[in-house]
């Protein structure tokens, strides 16, 4: 496990994902809302996100968390680990909210772009019926060789985590 793409709705808790399998794996992270938004919340254009993707994953090694479907194929194929966030909606809207109360609103510089307005609970609301079956496509499509694993709740999460921790030992 060198290079892993970790996707799945907000409030899931790839960013936690993330950082973790970085301090265990040394690998360098990778937030892409960072990568998107400015401290504004403007987003990149699209062709300079699908360049600065290439760039980040062309690395001998890394951790990249974030959805962004329109380019996921780009990490898809170059990873060798997917790991999907596969939480209920109910766990993904606790997520973004409890998120919000404990950092606050903006960006944190350790994964934590806050911005819930009513897009985003939409989104995260039916994540699940709509945003999943997309990237579940595109994971079967681009992923071809890769370790794919699904986490569908936090104590799976953590479980999982401690097993990738020892592994490494």
């Amino acid at each position: 496990m060198r290079k892993v793409a970790v996707v799945g709705c907000g409030g899931s808790g790839k960013s936690h994902v993330a950082r973790e399998l970085g301090r265990i794996l040394d690998a360098p992270v990778t937030h892409l809302d960072a990568a998107f938004y400015d401290d504004e919340w403007n987003a990149l254009p699209r062709d300079k996100f699908d360049d600065v993707q290439r760039e980040l994953v062309s690395q001998p090694w890394w951790a990249i968390d974030g959805n962004y479907n329109s380019t996921l194929q780009v990490r898809l194929e170059a990873c060798d680990t997917v790991v999907l966030m596969d939480v209920s909606t109910v766990a993904a809207l606790y997520g973004i909210f409890s998120r919000q109360i404990r950092h606050g609103a903006g960006h944190k510089g350790n994964g934590v772009h806050n911005r819930i307005h009513w897009g985003v609970t939409k989104y995260v609301a039916t994540y699940r019926r709509r945003m999943r079956p997309r990237v579940m496509a595109k994971i079967e499509e681009f992923g071809s060789g890769t370790d794919d694993v699904l986490l569908a709740n936090r104590r799976q999460t953590h479980r999982w985590l401690r097993k990738v921790a020892a592994e490494q030992s």
